[in-house]
């Protein structure tokens, strides 16, 4: 087994798109990609070559096997998988407007009854944990986990583990209301008490990504100093806006950078986890402490890249870019 550099926490399901400018929920042609956004990342890094572990909870059934095959031709670690025997795989409906870009619209089957994703287990996960992070550097993962008491405890053990380890810790802030209550409308913003809780966890990150409209959500400001000096670690912070400018500050470096882009837009979703695992691939060459301005713009530029060519085709994870696909597209963007 490779020693792991990466851990991804999280949840891993199945995106349900349905047709440009349809609802998966009742039109045809719809399609299945397996995704999540921590899912995401790993098999992302995995295909950028760097050694990642899997920490989540899938159902024992056809999308958990989907999921561990995957996993396993990817060269993931899955020593932290765990497999819920009552409740099943998570399957999200996703709408997708003529641009590509996507909302989500709640969960095939019978959500009251729970899903495998949140049902991840302390005691299992204390027990696993050595057999994959005696050497990680980094833990990364969302905050969807956080929505039920047991999969919150057991990322709260994770993340005081990772701390007293030394690993830096990354944190999407993916805010998804229908994860925290299934009435909540996709555009709902978090309550009171969500965004008290989440920022528990948002104080232990190392590095911040979030969306302009979570930003102000959360923070009341879309500016990434403003928000770092704001928590207790002063963490990097990325910003994002869809096709618009990416703001950041990395290390000790500030900026705003153009989002690359396709040639064509197909579905974006997983587009933001595809930057986060050219960004964290890029930092485990240049930590945190960069030394100029240029491997700052240099790390974005990458991750942007790694962003834009999962916008190309459908799913999150079948697109994923190597390393060298990312360089090929950055030089053409480049001669445009």
């Amino acid at each position: 087994m490779k020693s792991t550099k990466v851990i991804c926490l999280g949840e891993a399901l199945v995106d349900r798109l349905g047709p440009i400018g349809g609802d998966p929920a009742v039109d045809q042609h719809i399609q299945d990609c397996l995704g999540g956004a921590p899912a995401n990342v790993a098999c992302g890094l995995a295909r950028l070559g760097v050694d990642v572990a899997f920490v989540g909870c899938l159902g024992t059934d056809k999308i958990g096997d989907q999921f561990e095959d995957l996993f396993i031709s990817r060269g993931v670690n899955i020593c932290g998988l765990q497999r819920h025997q009552t409740f099943p795989s998570r399957i999200v409906l996703v709408k997708r407007d003529l641009d590509g870009e996507r909302t989500f619209g709640g969960f095939e089957g019978n959500h009251q009854s729970g899903f495998a994703d949140h049902a991840l287990q302390i005691d299992a996960l204390k027990e696993s944990w050595c057999s994959f992070a005696s050497e990680a550097k980094w833990l990364v993962m969302g905050t969807l986990l956080l929505a039920e008491e047991c999969s919150r405890e057991a990322v709260a053990w994770a993340c005081d583990k990772a701390l007293k380890d030394g690993l830096q810790i990354a944190i999407d802030l993916n805010w998804r209301p229908t994860f925290w209550n299934v009435s909540f409308e996709p555009d709902s913003s978090p309550s009171k008490g969500i965004c008290s809780l989440v920022m528990t966890f948002l104080e232990k990150a190392t590095l911040l990504k979030l969306a302009k409209e979570e930003a102000y959500w959360f923070f009341n400001t879309a500016d990434p100093d403003q928000i770092s000096k704001s928590l207790p670690k002063r963490p990097s912070v990325i910003i994002t806006d869809g096709p618009n400018p990416i703001r950041w500050l990395l290390g000790n470096f500030v900026g705003e950078s153009i989002a690359s882009s396709p040639s064509s837009i197909v579905d974006t979703t997983g587009a933001g986890d595809s930057f986060m695992s050219g960004l964290i691939s890029q930092l485990l060459s240049y930590p945190l402490n960069l030394k100029n301005l240029a491997q700052a713009e240099n790390s974005i530029r990458f991750a942007a890249g790694c962003g834009a060519l999962v916008c190309s085709r459908e799913g999150a994870i079948d697109p994923q870019p190597t390393y060298e696909e990312v360089e090929k597209f950055l030089l053409s963007f480049e001669q445009e």
